[in-house]
């Protein structure tokens, strides 16, 4: 069988059109692959070795990011309303 590793863009389509609870969204994190390309990424970065496509890479993550702590702020709003 083939891994077929998903962009963080991916990922986050897939999460949101299974319509996730609050509790699932609140709960949601990068898979594995996700994680550790993220961390290569940083480590890059600190050391000023960053590619221009790596760099634009790394700002997408960082778009994600700000969607998922959005995302989780409302979730945690719906949960106490409820």
């Amino acid at each position: 069988m083939a891994i077929v590793r998903l962009s963080a863009y991916e990922e986050v389509l897939e999460f949101l059109t299974s319509t996730p609870t609050p509790q699932q969204i609140i709960a949601f994190r990068p898979s594995e692959m996700t994680q550790a390309r993220i961390s290569t990424l940083l480590e890059a970065n600190r050391n000023g070795q960053l590619t221009p496509q790596e760099h634009a890479e790394l700002d997408e993550f960082e778009q994600i990011e700000h969607l998922m702590r959005r995302l989780k702020i409302r979730a945690h709003a719906r949960l106490k309303q409820a």
